[in-house]
Order: structure tokens, then sequence, then C-alpha cells
């Protein structure tokens, strides 16, 4: 699914417009990501949890060199399925 599909779903779940459909949709994806760039974990019950986790640093190897390379540490960001989610993905 992508989201021009997501739209469409909703328009016709609503009885709404397809302009309406797309503002709102778009209104929950910036949300989303605003409280992800300021570093707030998302949880949607019933759907899962977006939540980072810490990735150290570690010493890695240029695939065509050979040579060794630093790679910094980060921020990983990962979805945990709810326990809802993955009872009805492997009904």
């Amino acid at each position: 699914m992508i989201k021009a599909d997501l739209i469409n779903k909703i328009s016709e779940e609503m009885n709404i417009s397809k302009q309406e459909a797309e503002a709102g949709v778009n209104i929950f994806f910036q949300t989303i990501k605003a409280a992800l760039q300021r570093g707030e974990e998302i949880e949607l019950r019933g759907f899962g949890s977006f939540r980072f986790r810490d990735r150290g640093g570690r010493a890695g190897r240029n695939p065509r060199t050979g040579e060794p390379v630093e790679v910094p540490a980060k921020k990983v960001l990962y979805f945990k399925p709810s326990k809802l989610l993955k009872n009805l993905i492997n009904q």
C-alpha cells in the first residue's frame, strides 16, 4: 500500500473528499515526523511504537579499497509492532 492508496481508502470509508483525506494523512505524518525530530518516542496502542536505539561507533572497512574506516555512533529509529498486530499478522 502506498500513500495514495491510504488516502483513497480513508476517503471512501469516511465518505469525505480525497483532498480532505489527503490533508488528514499529511497532518498525521507531519506530526509523527516533528515528534521524532524532537527525539520523542511514539506509541500507537494496538499498532506499535517507534523508538530510538543508540548504535555505538565501530570500525568498518571500505569495500572498494579494504581500508579501515571509523563508523560514528548514531541513533537508529525502529518500529516495534504491538502484540495485537503481531497476532493479526501471524494468524
